[in-house]
């Protein structure tokens, strides 16, 4: 059976963390939110709650660890965050170093996750009312890219904000906007649309993150904030160790997708 066809979420993250799955989780466990991640030293923890604070467009927080802790109750049964996302990155000193695909090796007593919610989630509830997804139907990740808009800083975290774009029909995009506003843990509503030299893009072809997806007659580019924007402010802070996610290959959770509050597991 293919994985990606497989609804059960604790079977989807046994392969995940068996290593048999290191893919991109996009259209995977449809109904489940899925999450990106922080991974960073406690001392640097509160200043970066502060800025997804106040910047919860790009950085909704879901869940947030005990320090030293690589379980994550609130968001699922047994989530072990040093082996359950398909692929990591690893930053020392705003470089990235490595991607691995379990961090056991870098777990620390003074380690705190932050998980931030992410697009893949309304992007079922898109498909559920029939509005095209283009990568989900390419099998290819979601494009994303650097764009022009500043973030609030708090402490060392600051940068510009990255958005992800998907094609819509025109005569869908208010009811595209619609759906996603319903989802403020995901991101929410659209942040622009059309012309991408207004948030500073060059080129809808050359993505930063992801792959590219093509705009055909009849659609209209529109863009969301995106979770991989705190991967470029931990960067940029050059903090001397972070760890986060591969764009794309995120956290699947227990939470349903339109949950109001975290579930707690003990």
């Amino acid at each position: 059976m293919n994985l990606r066809d497989e609804q059960d979420v604790t079977k989807i993250r046994a392969a995940i963390r068996a290593g048999s799955f290191t893919g991109h989780t996009s259209g995977m466990a449809p109904g489940k939110l899925q999450c990106n991640l922080a991974i960073l030293p406690a001392e640097y923890a509160l200043d970066f709650l502060r800025f997804c604070q106040r910047n919860p467009k790009p950085c909704p927080v879901v869940g947030v660890s005990e320090t030293g802790d690589p379980m994550l109750p609130t968001l699922g049964r047994d989530i072990d965050i040093r082996t359950d996302v398909p692929r990591y990155r690893v930053f020392r000193d705003g470089v990235l170093s490595e991607e691995v695909n379990d961090i056991n090796d870098l777990w620390r007593d003074d380690l705190v996750t932050v998980a931030l919610g992410c697009s893949f989630t309304f992007e079922n509830a898109l498909m559920r009312a029939d509005i095209p997804v283009r990568h989900i139907e390419d099998g290819v990740n979601v494009p994303m890219f650097r764009s022009n808009i500043p973030l609030v800083p708090a402490g060392p975290f600051r940068g510009d904000m990255v958005v992800t774009m998907r094609p819509i029909p025109e005569d869908l995009v208010t009811q595209a906007h619609d759906i996603s506003a319903k989802y403020p843990q995901a991101h929410g509503a659209p942040i622009a649309t059309g012309d991408p030299s207004q948030l500073g893009i060059a080129d809808l072809s050359k993505p930063d993150y992801g792959d590219p997806v093509q705009v055909r007659a009849g659609e209209v580019p529109v863009y969301w904030a995106c979770g991989v924007t705190p991967q470029n402010v931990l960067l940029d802070a050059k903090l001397p160790l972070c760890i986060t996610h591969s764009p794309g290959h995120m956290l699947i959770s227990d939470v349903a997708e339109d949950a109001e509050t975290p579930i707690y597991q003990q």
